[in-house]
């Protein structure tokens, strides 16, 4: 069994993303070729934004972003422990600092009640992630943000898709950032990436650092990076654009499929909540399970394919933890110590669905 299945998704995707890719190799635009310019205006317009800015990577999304911002050594930036390394990654490569504030247990995302208390004048941007695929309260924290008139940057490299009171992620504040790893609701076949925005000045900011901060041939006005998505990586997108909005429906669909085969194992493990007002798009399925260790070795021997997301927050690893020492974000370390994801895609099969939710239960009357 797969984890993630992109190769049922190529089988049926098959004729046009090789006929997409055929088309790169035949006319050669290998580096900003037809295929950026026409991801980027559909995805623009798929979420609602004026602008899309295709990236290298979700990493490269978020790091353009803050650069375009320009962010200076001093400044912090307000953002959850708990995710993936490149949300803080990115704030320390700017020189700026991450400031922490911890997440709402239940649902995984940063607790938008407590980010207030974290602003001083040093605060120059707030990066929530849309952890899982679900956004977290933007309404909340866009407020927050405008009091103190803070930008904020949606980390969405889970989300693409998903929604919040009826508007797409990436389309939910200042700048939204989302990722197209193969494995991502939304994947290319390699790295790729891309930055939304309505406002003109950030979105030429960011195609000018994309291309090392040129503003015209060896016009280099800013400081940039590498930071371009190449055509190929565009062209299996935009093959992918075709049926994503059966996608989108499809994983909701098992999603909540999953909440009702699982409901009768609460509390022993409790999937990841979803709030009434916006969807997931179900980036990870993710379980909370406190015999999380001994649940996963069983379903291994069984295999069924699981993973941690994540072991440990940020101010735990070594690479950020100087700062944090002594400090503790309670929620965080819990979900650190609980989480575990099940195989999820758009094509997974309801009868594995049956067998996972069946392995699952097994498991639980195994573990003491």
């Amino acid at each position: 069994m797969e984890f993630t299945d992109l190769k049922s998704q190529y089988r049926a995707l098959k004729q046009d993303i090789d006929a997409r890719i055929q088309r790169v190799l035949d006319h050669g635009q290998y580096i900003l070729g037809p295929e950026v310019r026409e991801m980027e205006e559909k995805l623009a317009a798929w979420t609602g934004t004026k602008h899309c800015v295709a990236v290298a990577s979700g990493t490269e999304a978020l790091l353009i972003a803050l650069m375009a911002l320009d962010l200076k050594p001093g400044d912090e930036v307000i953002t959850t422990p708990f995710t993936f390394a490149a949300t803080a990654e990115v704030i320390v490569l700017v020189g700026a600092k991450p400031v922490y504030v911890d997440v709402e247990e239940d649902t995984a995302n940063i607790d938008a009640s407590k980010i207030a208390a974290a602003i001083n004048p040093r605060t120059r941007a707030i990066m929530p992630v849309s952890l899982f695929g679900q956004p977290a309260d933007m309404d909340e924290i866009n407020a927050v943000a405008a009091r103190h008139r803070i930008p904020v940057i949606e980390d969405a490299a889970q989300s693409f898709g998903a929604t919040y009171k009826g508007k797409k992620s990436c389309n939910l504040s200042t700048i939204g950032c989302t990722s197209f790893f193969p494995s991502k609701p939304l994947g290319c076949y390699g790295d790729g990436g891309a930055i939304f925005t309505h406002d003109d000045a950030l979105a030429t900011a960011m195609r000018e650092i994309r291309v090392h901060g040129q503003s015209g041939r060896y016009q280099h006005t800013r400081i940039g990076v590498g930071g371009r998505m190449d055509s190929i990586q565009c062209a299996v997108v935009l093959a992918k654009l075709a049926r994503f909005d059966w996608e989108v429906e499809r994983r909701i669909m098992l999603g909540k499929r999953y909440d009702s085969l699982l409901a009768s194992l609460s509390p022993r493990v409790r999937p990841i909540q979803v709030r009434p007002d916006r969807t997931s798009i179900f980036g990870q399925y993710t379980l909370r399970a406190p015999k999380r260790d001994a649940i996963q070795e069983a379903l291994k021997a069984k295999g069924i394919p699981t993973a941690v997301h994540y072991p440990l927050s940020l101010h735990q690893q070594p690479a950020y933890a100087a700062p944090y020492k002594g400090r503790s974000f309670p929620a965080s370390e819990k979900l650190a110590r609980e989480v575990l994801s099940l195989p999820f895609s758009a094509d997974l099969k309801e009868s594995d669905q049956d067998l996972i939710a069946q392995a699952l239960k097994q498991a639980l009357g195994g573990v003491a």
